[in-house]
């Protein structure tokens, strides 16, 4: 069973910027993928980026809506994944959670964390 834990949230004013960190344990990383989904209060979960690695190379998919303000990126050696947020907006305010599975799209179905709290004040 892998292990996740984000950390990196916080309140910041429009406009501004946060990095998120997912640090993974608990079996070998090659060959997998990680990604960030978030939940607005009200609102469904929904996804946000993702990136896998493995054979085929390194992949990032994002939310069209997202690209070029989120960055995710990773850090093989400290198996942690970081998810760059920019420009944020109220809008941005979630509970954003880590994923992790075998692919970017079985993340939903693999282990998950507790979650990091990103509250965007106007």
């Amino acid at each position: 069973q892998v292990h996740l834990v984000e950390s990196g949230g916080g309140l910041v004013q429009a406009g501004g910027s946060l990095t998120l960190s997912c640090a993974a344990s608990g079996r070998a990383f090659s060959n997998y993928a990680m990604g960030w989904f978030r939940q607005a209060p009200g609102k469904e979960r929904e996804f946000v980026a993702a990136i896998s690695w493995g054979w085929s190379g390194t992949i990032s998919q994002y939310v069209p809506s997202m690209k070029g303000r989120f960055t995710i990126s990773r850090d093989e050696d400290k198996n942690t994944v970081y998810l760059r947020m920019n420009d944020l907006i109220p809008e941005d305010t979630a509970l954003y959670y880590c994923a992790a599975g075998a692919t970017i799209g079985t993340l939903s179905s693999g282990s998950w964390g507790q979650g990091t709290l990103v509250t965007v004040s106007s």
